[in-house]
């Protein structure tokens, strides 16, 4: 079996793991264009308040901040603040040939740690229920780090 063949189950953890990460970054993005276009607010950029298709009668107050749209578009940065260093650190730690339940355990538990991190902000829970969800997921990330350098260090 090849480690990075899709015959190891370990790297189709990993694949799902991450397809759904990156599924969530980009649904981010998709996310907050959609509240803008839905509330007419939030937009970032000068050049956002020429007419257009979408925008047929700009007003510069599109230019202040919304927190319908803002809370999007702080829950788009907080993923891709996290989540690009699962997709490294996950891809190196299958390389160091995992046992397949420990992979699942720190890979879905990532996954579920940034589900319930997105619900929590997007509920507007406290900072404290959030920030649970961000531990969670980052421990599991320095763990598939710290378990990577000691594969190296074996």
């Amino acid at each position: 079996m090849e480690l990075f063949g899709f015959d190891n189950p370990v790297l189709q953890v990993y694949a799902i793991a991450a397809a759904l990460t990156v599924l969530k970054v980009m649904g981010q993005g998709w996310m907050t264009v959609w509240r803008m276009m839905r509330s007419g607010e939030g937009l970032v950029s000068p050049e956002d308040l020429r007419p257009g298709p979408l925008n047929r009668a700009p007003d510069p107050r599109q230019l202040a901040v919304s927190d319908y749209v803002d809370r999007s578009r702080r829950m788009h940065r907080n993923d891709l603040e996290n989540i690009p260093a699962f997709w490294i650190a996950g891809l190196l730690f299958v390389a160091t040939d995992p046992a397949l339940w420990l992979a699942q355990v720190l890979m879905y538990g990532f996954v579920a740690a940034r589900a319930a991190h997105f619900v929590a902000y997007a509920t507007g829970q406290s900072h404290e229920v959030r920030a649970t969800f961000y531990t969670v997921g980052s421990l599991i990330v320095m763990a598939m780090a710290v378990l990577v350098l000691v594969g190296l260090a074996a």
